[in-house]
Order: C-alpha cells, then structure tokens, then sequence
C-alpha cells in the first residue's frame, strides 16, 4: 500500500472515530474496508494503470465518509471531505477530480460510463455475493430504521432485497459475473426459500386462525340466532300495530259514516225502524275501536331497578321500560356489570326476547278478537238492516 493510501486509510478510521453517528451499524470503516478490499481484488485481475488503480482504492476508502456528515446527500459530503483531505496532500487536481467522479458514480441510480465506475460499482455492490450477506442485510435494514430512512418489517426487506437481486442489480465487470454472480444467485436463492418459507408459515397461521373462528363459531351462531328473532319478533310487531291502525281507520270512517247520514234521519217517525240497525252498526264499530286501542296501548312499567336486582340478574337491562327513571350512573354503572358477564348478557336477551313475545301474543290475541267482534258486527249490522226493512214492507 502507498504512503498515500496509508495515510487515507488513517485519515477514515480516524475520522469515522470521531465523527460517525452510532446509528451507522453498516456505512462504518468495517464496510469501508470490505469495499477496499473488492477493489483491490478486482483491479489484481485487470491492467488498469497504476494511477488508475490507486484513484479507485482512494475512492473505496473516501466513498462513504460522507455518513460522517449526513445520511442526505452522503456522496456530495464524501466528494467535500475527499477533495480537503486530498489538497492538504497535494494531490494533483486531476487525481481529486477522478476520485470525486468515481465517489459519484457510487449512487445506486447510476448507471457506470467507463471501466473504473464499473469496478468501484461492483466493489460496492460485493457483498451481494459474500456469505455473510444476510448478516450485513440486516444490519443496513436496521441502520435504515435508526436513521428514519425506511422502516421495513423483515418480510418486507426480504422482499425489498430479492427485487432488487433480480430486477435492479447486476455486475458489471467480467470478474465479478464469473466470481461474485454464482454467489449472488445462490444468495438469491436462500433469500426465495426464505420467502417461501415465511409464505407457508404466514398461510398456517391463517389456516389456524380460520380453525380458531370456526370452533367458536357456534358463539357466533347464538348471536346470530337472537338477532335473526329480535328483527322477526319487531316485524310482527309492527305488523299487529298496522293492522290495529287499519281496524282504527276503517271503523272511524264507518261511524263518520252513520253520524253524518243515518243519526240526522232517525228523527223522523218513519224511519224509526233504522234506530236498531243503527245502534247494533255503531255498538259493534265502538267495541272495535277499543279493541284496537287496547292492542296498541303500551305497557306502564316502573321504570327503576335495584342493585339488588342486578346481582340476582333478575332485571333486563335492555328495555328501556326498566330504566327511564334510573339516574345515568346507576345505569352506566349496572351496564358495565352486565358487559363484563357474558352469561348475564345472554340472559337477559332471552328475557327480551321472552317478553316481547308475551307482548305479540297479547297483542294478535286482542287483534283476533277484534277482527272476529269487526266481522260479527257487520254481518250483524247488515242481517238488522235487511231484517228492520222487511219488516217495514
């Protein structure tokens, strides 16, 4: 080694002593020396000039002093440092023009336009092909995530690294493809293995996952049980309240109908034979509506419980019958004890569901009646009226 390259090699160590963050686990000086080291094996395999060679494995040892500096722009902070420390060893402007073009041509997007970025390129790049490479992969995933640069899971850098193995990243120089591709491949492929093994891990967890839910499936199918019988119990329930409001309307209208026509006529002596059919009419509509009424009318329910009624679990907390005279912390607090016993929950739906049943059957009970009092009454009504003008003839 020249007393050049002695000195930078100095100069580096010293200077990633001194002034490198702790969060750069990968660009440090044993990189710097792995990429030096590349260099030196690729330019032992070639006829480059010697000039040329000593401004290559300058470039390998300067190329990274920019993490010194920053994570941003780390090659322009390279090329800065290069060319200061390079002047003070007098250094011909032509060899520190060189090295900072080579330090440039270090950037991952670009792309090599003469043989010596090639070999720094592929120096940089060596790695790839290192057993070890898994190792150095991770410690750069981690550098990335200390300084804020990327924060990928495992599975993600491993997928990050296998695109760029096959779809971004090849060599460049002859020595590299017939010494460093095999190995990169073979890197490759442990890397396709992982992935797939991670794939069939991930497929069982969810396969187990799926089981999981299926055995607690029948939890599921209780609730799905009550909600299917709650919506039906509250569609007959709206049922029987429209066919009441039916039987309302339709005996209103019959009674409009005999207040307005038949009464005012009632007071003439020849057609008092129409005061029986009349009031057999009215009497039968009159007792409909009160049945109608009486389908409909709701319940009058305390409105309060006791803390001894929740402990006994006696009290259905879901009806607001229960609880519309309750102060909001009592019944925040009484809910709690309910959400925090399962079999108390499932408790008192079954009430709820029991007692809106009880309310149905009142309900179409009274409704059948009416409409059997509804049909009577007009078969009645229209039997008095032929009868009472038969009689009149």
């Amino acid at each position: 080694m020249s007393s050049l390259l002695e000195k930078t090699d100095k100069f580096v160590l010293e200077l990633f002593e001194k002034e490198l963050p702790n969060s750069c686990i990968y660009h440090n000086y044993d990189h710097t020396k792995r990429v030096f080291k590349s260099t030196k094996e690729i330019l032992d395999n070639t006829n480059l000039p010697k000039e040329d060679q000593e401004v290559l494995l300058l470039t390998a040892l300067l190329h990274d002093t920019g993490y010194s500096k920053s994570t941003d722009n780390h090659e322009e902070h390279s090329v800065t440092i290069a060319k200061s420390f390079l002047g003070q060893q007098n250094v011909s402007q032509v060899v520190i023009q060189k090295v900072s073009d080579q330090i440039m041509a270090t950037k991952m997007e670009h792309h090599p336009t003469n043989f010596m970025e090639e070999i720094i390129r592929d120096a940089d790049a060596s790695h790839f092909a290192k057993d070890y490479y898994g190792e150095t992969s991770e410690l750069l995933r981690r550098e990335f995530k200390l300084n804020n640069v990327k924060n990928l899971s495992s599975s993600e850098w491993l997928k990050a690294n296998i695109e760029l193995f096959q779809n971004k990243h090849h060599y460049y120089t002859d020595y590299a493809k017939e010494h460093w591709q095999p190995r990169k491949e073979a890197n490759l492929a442990k890397m396709l293995t992982e992935q797939e093994r991670l794939r069939k891990q991930k497929k069982k967890e969810k396969d187990k996952l799926k089981k999981l839910l299926k055995e607690e499936s029948p939890e599921k199918g209780i609730q799905t049980a009550f909600r299917v019988t709650l919506r039906n119990h509250l569609k007959l329930s709206d049922i029987a309240d429209t066919k009441a409001n039916i039987l309302l309307s339709v005996n209103a209208i019959i009674i409009s109908l005999a207040l307005s026509n038949l009464i005012p006529k009632l007071d003439n002596p020849s057609n008092q034979y129409l005061i029986y059919p009349t009031l057999i009419f009215l009497f039968f509509s009159i007792v409909s509506i009160v049945l109608s009424v009486l389908a409909t009318r709701p319940n009058i329910t305390s409105g309060e419980f006791t803390q001894k009624e929740i402990e006994e679990k006696k009290v259905n907390l879901l009806f607001f019958g229960n609880f519309h005279k309750m102060p909001l912390t009592d019944y925040k607090n009484a809910m709690h004890q309910l959400m925090e016993d399962k079999d108390y929950i499932y408790d008192t739906m079954i009430k709820d569901l029991y007692f809106l049943g009880k309310v149905l059957h009142r309900k179409y009970k009274i409704l059948r009646v009416t409409y059997t009092v509804f049909i009577i009454g007009i078969v009645t009504s229209v039997l008095s009226f032929f009868i009472a003008f038969n009689t009149l003839q």
